[in-house]
């Protein structure tokens, strides 16, 4: 069983309380009604899905109930960091020392 760390929480709780709700820091398009069906395609539907580390937006349903953006390690299925939503994206460098620290598949 994972455990995950709710950053509102600060507990880490069992993964059968959260839910994935899939790629974290989408942006959405500022004029949507005015961008092309294939613009529309990539920001809606098309997703990122690397094996190795990925950023993931994740609710706490059966706790707090708020959602929260995580750093996961696809390989290991490790979590690395959680941190609150609209926080800014940890930079390479970061990740990279998460890796290197809890001993993340390389």
């Amino acid at each position: 069983m994972l455990l995950i760390k709710c950053p509102y929480c600060q507990e880490e709780r069992s993964e059968l309380e959260f839910h994935g709700a899939g790629e974290a820091h989408i942006v959405r398009p500022s004029n949507i009604a005015e961008i092309s069906d294939e613009e529309f395609e990539a920001y809606f539907f098309l997703r990122d899905n690397p094996k190795g580390i990925i950023f993931e937006r994740w609710r706490h349903l059966h706790g707090c109930g708020r959602f929260f953006n995580a750093v996961r390690d696809t390989v290991s299925d490790k979590f690395l960091l959680t941190y609150k939503a609209g926080e800014a994206k940890p930079d390479d460098a970061a990740v990279q020392a998460l890796i290197d620290n809890k001993g993340a598949a390389k």
